[in-house]
């Protein structure tokens, strides 16, 4: 049986960024683009009625940007969004993980690192671009991230093994390693992990990793 494909939808306002991006994540025999947008209002809508996998969102786009389209999306729970724009600021950086995104590269990525990417995302991993991990460990660091929310969620409701796996997520840790240090599967971790973020009320796994340093759980 031939595995289900990745399902992306790419949203910047520039077509030809757009069929560029195509081309690249295309050429992975594991994904497939079925969907295109030129602004924010048009990404939330074709992915409530195409469901994709991942969103490959850009930030500075015509009327609804793409920080509040992320956001949008990520609250419905119809797909997952990775931010890949061309700035290299706090304001974006920051911006788009209290929105919800699960990553966040800058366009000069290499094309095996976006298909690789995407990968992860769809697979309920976390990715965020080497240039900009050291500034946002910093701002952990420094406790200058801004808050996933003003009101911080309790912890009350977490099983012993969901607090694991949210210490896990603390430490950045994949799917896959989740698995591998508590000694489960990793279909087990995913599930895990989709459990914590619900009860949480975080839109991704960065989220939650905020909320562990927020609250001092590191």
């Amino acid at each position: 049986m031939t595995a289900a494909r990745i399902r992306v939808v790419l949203a910047d306002d520039h077509a030809a960024i757009r069929a560029g991006l195509r081309l690249m994540l295309e050429q992975a025999a594991d994904i497939a683009v079925v969907g295109e947008a030129a602004d924010g209002t048009v990404a939330i809508r074709q992915a409530g009625a195409l469901r994709p996998d991942v969103v490959v969102m850009d930030i500075r786009m015509p009327g609804t940007d793409g920080i509040a389209a992320t956001r949008a999306i990520t609250s419905a729970g119809v797909a997952d969004v990775l931010v890949l724009t061309s700035f290299d600021i706090d304001e974006y950086l920051f911006g788009a993980l209290r929105a919800g995104a699960a990553g966040f590269l800058l366009k000069s990525v290499e094309p095996v690192a976006l298909v690789d990417a995407v990968r992860r995302v769809a697979a309920g991993d976390g990715v965020i671009a080497p240039e900009v991990t050291r500034r946002l460990l910093t701002a952990f660091v420094s406790a200058a991230v801004p808050e996933v929310s003003s009101t911080r969620p309790s912890f009350d409701a977490l099983t012993s093994r969901e607090r694991d796996v949210l210490a896990a997520l603390g430490r950045g840790l994949s799917n896959a390693d989740i698995a591998a240090s508590l000694a489960i599967t990793e279909a087990t971790a995913k599930t895990h992990v989709s459990r914590v973020l619900a009860k949480l009320g975080c839109a991704s796994r960065v989220q939650a990793a905020i909320l562990v340093k927020e609250a001092g759980l590191t």
